[in-house]
């Protein structure tokens, strides 16, 4: 698949005429999907799939365009080729564009990691046994990534990567499930187990019957799934370079107004580890890692080349919307067996949605909880709790209120699937939060 889009490659240079430049961006998988359903294969799937960007290049005039690929180049070149025709007819059109920037510097790069993922039907085997008895809904998604770009300076990047995503529930009755996933590089049946195992028991929890708690401040545990939705609903505009320099991020008080998080709080932007390509759109290599809060304190924004060149700063990679693609939270020193000690009474949150901001600038947001919430009494989980709504800011969650994180995290992958597997992923540790505010 490399060979073949440097071959694509190849032709779109011959393409070009006088000073025209161009820039491609590659992205492919070819990946199994299988959804299950009462612990029972309903669906199951292949899907290979092939797409090139072209952005045409004259001076301060551009345009892009994408089209998919069949892989076949005697097929595939003509379509690149009318595809390229038609940019050249309407790039004169166009106005210029004051913030295009792309790389002119060569820094070409390889990245191919060896898949170490189960044949299908092995982890389709496994899920089900380890589901046996069970009512089990979810998915499974494998395979590989690929991503790729060329330019017309001679720059040529690749990156594959093969990964696993097992999204699941085991439902109780009605609305009451425990929502669980295993993700990663390199199967195991042992922490499949393990993960099903420790569902499964919060799902014989679901069969007590449930409290309704009275809205306040309680101290909870958020999983490191919960912890992930906060840290996303952040990513919307929290670190960005353009939102920092029009007043629009959430971090604003972090930014420019002296507030700060724990100090044992570190996040960092983490390609280096993630499953997102180490290359961007327009060319720039993304650093193996960016210090987004290092010891509680705001270090840097994600900057695009657009957000650069508008600004006048250096580029770090970053994608279009400036939002962390491999997000990485450091570990604390609560160890994860000890969550219900160190809990003593209160809520223990495995999920969290619907999340958006009630106050922006403060970094305040609101959200719901979902699947297995469960009361804890002294250390010991008593019964589940009925769907409670909170409202809390980034301040109080990993600032003032924060008790402590767990010493073990949990890889994310972004189960999205829509048009095609995301490349999005992080690494997070679960926290204990003191007084954590209900409204409903």
């Amino acid at each position: 698949m490399q060979d073949y889009f440097y071959e694509l490659a190849d032709h779109l240079q011959s393409l070009m005429r006088g000073n025209e430049v161009w820039t491609a961006s590659y992205h492919a998988e070819d990946s199994d999907f299988v959804r299950f359903n009462h612990n029972k294969v309903r669906q199951a799937g292949s899907v290979v799939q092939r797409e090139i960007t072209v952005d045409l290049i004259q001076g301060q005039r551009h345009a892009a365009a994408s089209t998919t690929l069949c892989g076949d180049l005697e097929i595939d070149r003509p379509r690149v080729r009318r595809m390229v025709e038609d940019q050249r007819e309407l790039v004169p059109h166009v106005s210029e564009d004051p913030y295009l920037l792309y790389s002119t510097e060569v820094r070409s790069s390889e990245r191919i990691d060896r898949s170490n993922l189960p044949a299908r039907d092995q982890a389709v085997r496994s899920v089900m046994q380890a589901g046996e008895g069970k009512d089990l809904v979810g998915i499974y998604a494998a395979g590989g990534i690929h991503a790729g770009f060329a330019n017309s300076m001679g720059q040529r990047n690749w990156f594959t990567a093969f990964s696993f995503n097992l999204d699941w529930s085991l439902y109780h009755s009605t609305d009451k499930a425990v929502k669980s996933g295993y993700a990663g590089f390199t199967w195991s049946d042992a922490d499949l187990s393990a993960r099903m195992g420790a569902a499964s028991e919060q799902l014989a929890i679901l069969a007590r019957s449930p409290r309704t708690i009275d809205p306040g401040k309680y101290r909870v545990y958020l999983s490191p799934v919960a912890l992930y939705e906060i840290l996303s609903t952040v990513s919307w505009g929290g670190f960005g370079l353009k939102d920092h320099r029009t007043k629009q991020t959430s971090l604003l008080k972090m930014a420019e107004g002296g507030a700060t998080l724990h100090p044992s709080v570190m996040i960092t932007e983490n390609t280096a580890e993630g499953i997102a390509p180490d290359f961007q759109g327009q060319g720039f290599i993304r650093p193996g890692k960016v210090e987004l809060i290092s010891q509680g304190c705001f270090r840097n924004c994600l900057a695009s080349p657009r957000s650069a060149k508008e600004y006048g700063v250096p580029t770090n990679g970053a994608s279009g919307d400036e939002s962390p693609q491999s997000i990485d939270m450091g570990a604390g020193q609560v160890p994860r067996a000890e969550v219900l000690r160190e809990l003593g009474t209160g809520l223990y949150i495995n999920n969290l949605w619907y999340l958006n901001y009630s106050d922006r600038p403060a970094c305040r947001m609101t959200g719901m909880t979902r699947f297995a919430t469960l009361w804890v009494e002294n250390g010991q989980v008593v019964a589940p709790v009925n769907v409670m709504r909170f409202d809390e800011s980034l301040y109080r969650i990993l600032g003032q209120n924060l008790v402590g994180l767990t010493a073990e995290r949990d890889l994310i992958l972004d189960s999205e699937t829509y048009g095609k597997r995301s490349t999005r992923s992080a690494r997070v540790p679960g926290a204990v939060v003191d007084e954590f505010a209900f409204t409903l």
